[in-house]
């Protein structure tokens, strides 16, 4: 204990240095505002501000790059909010209930709680990361090829599982993400799959782009007639960006049950901050007395995702530091930036390095400040947004889609399957199928197969692997009760209405 605190002390006198503490304020900034645009995120922004670092030393480079990361998680939900479309994959859980509640005249309340969930979110976190991240990484490494294919199932299973009314269609949902992640060429064997032998789908179909389809052109054509007809609701006046009493009662037993599951999906590699939202909403859901409202503008359902996908931000650090395996695509590029700048992240990292280490650590303290002393403040200009017209706004939400999605991989061709996507949310919305399942299962159905595969070959084809270490018994466990607790609850429920 005493050598923990002797170094974060140390880490605070590096953090606190005024040149330091302008880093962490810029990276914040424009992490924030990275965050909101679609299609970019924190690992497009961090790789953006690559060559700008090698000029600022590393501990300055280190500590902009943080700021960066977790300043588009909180970015992130504004477009979410404001106009259906996510920032990132990470903001997808926000649209659920942040844009009913937009567009129930509550956007300063979806605003205001979901810069106060990822405050606390992050600040928790950074609090754990300190006292816990070597015994919390060591326990990370423990999963093996099974168990990531488990936790994926567990994780797809209870996104399905959310749609109560309906658990059929949420399966639908989840299987026609599971078909879309395999377009492209198998990554052991090089075959090409589902592609009609269109080059342009061999590198297979990226998530972001199914995203900006369902979520920003679906959204578009949803509400193509309400723009014809004028009659969108438009919200004029505007109180202080800032949550009632009564929301405060709903949102902090959610904010801090969904912290530590989002800080340990973080720490996993490959799991990232959209699993770690969606699972967390799921959890709500099926937690909530009144699940009927999710979906339709429960604060709670908001506060809760974006709570977690903070924490996972903060998570995904661990492994990348205490062991030298990137927790997420934004740390791989932080990694690749701490080498080239002649630094090995690892356990030694702590050991020859410990200003470096610590100094972003602490600076992670001063980071969640300053991000929502920046997003409390913007957040009283963007709510103006929702007074644009419908005949303007939309407009401008297909230009954001359009740019983003060319600036993902500059083709063409990623504009005609945003398009078709578009129709694919449509479609979806009018069949009441819910879209986070398929979402979900398209992007992490190609790591999931992987890990399957993997699994086989290393067991000789054995299937006890995967119920031979307690971490998979627990995992499947979880996922039977996934499926069968929200069928159970409905049950229960119709059983007392009657």
């Amino acid at each position: 204990m005493d050598v923990i605190l002797s170094n974060l002390l140390l880490g605070l006198q590096v953090a606190l240095q005024p040149i330091n503490i302008f880093w962490v304020a810029l990276g914040g900034l424009l992490g924030t505002i990275i965050g909101m645009l679609p299609g970019l995120g924190p690992a497009t922004g961090v790789a953006v501000l690559l060559p700008l670092t090698f000029t600022m030393g590393p501990v300055g480079a280190l500590i902009t790059m943080a700021g960066v990361y977790y300043g588009a998680m909180f970015g992130g939900s504004r477009s979410s909010i404001l106009i259906n479309t996510p920032g990132d994959g990470a903001a997808i859980a926000a649209t659920f209930d942040g844009y009913p509640l937009a567009m129930k005249g509550r956007a300063e309340a979806a605003l205001a709680i979901s810069a106060i969930a990822s405050f606390i979110g992050g600040m928790i976190s950074t609090i754990v990361m300190i006292f816990t991240a070597v015994p919390v990484a060591r326990f990370a490494i423990k999963f093996g090829p099974a168990e990531y294919f488990l936790l994926m199932v567990f994780a797809l299973s209870a996104t399905a599982a959310m749609a109560k009314t309906n658990v059929v269609k949420g399966f639908i949902s989840l299987f026609l993400g599971l078909m879309v992640s395999t377009v492209g060429l198998d990554a052991q064997s090089g075959v090409s799959r589902f592609t009609f032998g269109i080059l342009e789908l061999q590198g297979g179909i990226d998530f972001l782009i199914i995203i900006l389809g369902i979520y920003a052109l679906g959204e578009v054509f949803k509400s193509f007639r309400m723009i014809h007809e004028g009659s969108r609701k438009v919200q004029t006046k505007f109180g202080p960006i800032w949550i009632t009493k009564e929301d405060w009662k709903r949102c902090w037993l959610p904010i801090l049950r969904s912290t530590p599951l989002g800080f340990f999906v973080g720490v996993l590699p490959g799991a990232g901050g959209t699993m770690a939202a969606l699972m967390a909403y799921n959890n709500e859901k099926n937690l909530s007395k009144k699940p009927e409202e999710f979906g339709k503008g429960a604060i709670e359902g908001l506060a809760a995702p974006e709570a977690a996908n903070n924490a996972a931000s903060v998570g995904a650090l661990i492994p990348m530091m205490t062991l030298g395996i990137p927790g997420s695509g934004t740390t791989a590029v932080m990694m690749g930036a701490l080498l080239m700048l002649g630094l090995q992240p690892g356990p030694l990292l702590f050991e020859k390095h410990p200003d470096i280490a610590w100094g972003m650590i602490a600076s992670m303290i001063i980071g969640n400040i300053v991000c929502i002393i920046i997003n409390m403040p913007l957040a009283k200009m963007l709510v103006r947004v929702l007074a644009i017209p419908a005949r303007y706004l939309f407009p401008i939400v297909l230009g954001l889609a359009f740019i983003g999605t060319y600036a993902i991989n500059n083709s063409v061709a990623d504009l005609f399957i945003m398009i078709v996507f578009g129709l694919i949310g449509l479609f979806m919305e009018k069949a009441d199928i819910p879209t986070s399942p398929m979402i979900l299962a398209g992007i992490v159905g190609g790591m999931m197969e992987q890990s399957f595969r993997q699994a086989r070959l290393i067991s000789g084809g054995d299937w006890s692997i995967f119920w031979g270490s307690p971490i998979c018994i627990t995992l499947i466990v979880l996922t039977i009760a996934s499926i069968t607790w929200p069928i159970l609850k409905e049950m229960k429920r119709k059983r007392a209405g009657s």
